[in-house]
């Protein structure tokens, strides 16, 4: 089996591994899990920029006992996935818009074949910024979306234009794959809990810690010159007022309310202008609402449980459907 276990952190029972093959000619690591014979559906889970497939077992156990099927994938460049550079540990991508072919792979050799419909999407920061541009685009599988602070725009920068013109003009200048200015190749989850910007949980924050120390294979540092541009031009296309009104899919978004990542004032108005859309923020939670204090979690879940699979799932797929015709019209 190619996931890494802890003591602390053990492997969903039955898990199923398989290795995917993209468009591009790239192999992926992705894992499924079966819930038995009640199923009501899959999620397949979207992680956030250098995650991989062991940090969210618990998420896995916890959708298995509410009878979902799991899938989730290591995007490119993470995880066990092929990495784009010689330097395993840069955080790359050539272009954002090649994640989408990653999602196809999932679709295409996990979720169809071995996945029970209704699909459902649950992505966390990149992941969900991935999830809701395939949607916009009218390209998404999933009955539902759900958002855990998703990377609508980042938090705190001082200079936002200027930060975007640099990034563009020095990836045009041949820095694409360079660190970002100050950036290294040590993964960010093995620091120490104290001044960490992702959980205020120090328990779940060590046994992330504890993952890479046993496996650091799975990790990666800061991302690359060319990540950070690419980032920054997909974000500016969520700042168009029409690129939310075009998701039909229905969709939760939760933001963190004390998220030092991602911009929550930005991830509201954006959530304000969809057709389908919920919009929840936790007070005082940080950036990853899925790893957070029990809490915050428990928020998340009643508010998981009460929007998937949802009991209006015939008249959104009407929805859906005439929107199809309408954009191919």
């Amino acid at each position: 089996m190619d996931l890494r276990s802890t003591a602390d952190n053990p492997v969903p029972p039955d898990a199923a591994v398989a290795w995917m093959r993209t468009r591009d000619k790239l192999t992926l690591r992705a894992a499924c899990w079966t819930s038995g014979p009640a199923a009501r559906g899959t999620v397949a889970i979207l992680p956030g920029r250098a995650e991989f497939i062991e940090k969210y077992f618990e998420v896995i156990g916890e959708l298995i006992t509410r009878n979902f099927d799991v899938a989730i994938l290591d995007w490119r460049g993470q995880g066990l996935s092929d990495r784009l550079l010689g330097n395993r540990r840069k955080g790359h991508v050539r272009r954002f818009g090649d994640y989408e072919a990653d999602l196809d792979a999932l679709q295409d050799e996990v979720l169809a074949p071995f996945c029970r419909k209704p699909w459902f999407a649950l992505g966390h920061s990149m992941g969900g910024a991935i999830a809701l541009a395939q949607a916009r685009a009218g390209r998404s599988p999933f009955d539902r979306i759900v958002a855990t602070a998703p990377m609508i725009d980042l938090k705190g920068l001082r200079f936002p234009r200027m930060s975007r013109f640099l990034a563009r003009a020095l990836s045009l200048c041949g820095f694409k794959t360079a660190f970002v200015p100050g950036g290294g190749g040590r993964p960010y989850m093995s620091s120490g809990f104290q001044g960490n910007l992702l959980t205020s949980d120090p328990e779940r924050h060590v046994r992330f810690a504890s993952i890479l120390d046993f496996a650091p294979e799975l990790g990666i540092g800061d991302p690359t010159i060319g990540w950070v541009d690419g980032a920054f031009r997909l974000m500016r296309g969520f700042e168009d007022a029409e690129f939310p009104r075009r998701i039909l899919t229905p969709t939760l978004i939760m933001a963190a309310g004390d998220d030092k990542i991602v911009d929550t004032v930005a991830t509201e108005t954006f959530a304000g202008r969809l057709k389908a859309g919920r919009f929840i923020t936790l007070p005082h939670a940080r950036h990853e609402i899925l790893m957070e204090r029990d809490a915050f979690r428990e928020q998340f879940w009643a508010a998981f449980d009460a929007f998937v699979p949802g009991q209006d799932e015939p008249k959104q797929r009407r929805i859906r459907a005439a929107g199809d015709q309408r954009a191919s019209a």
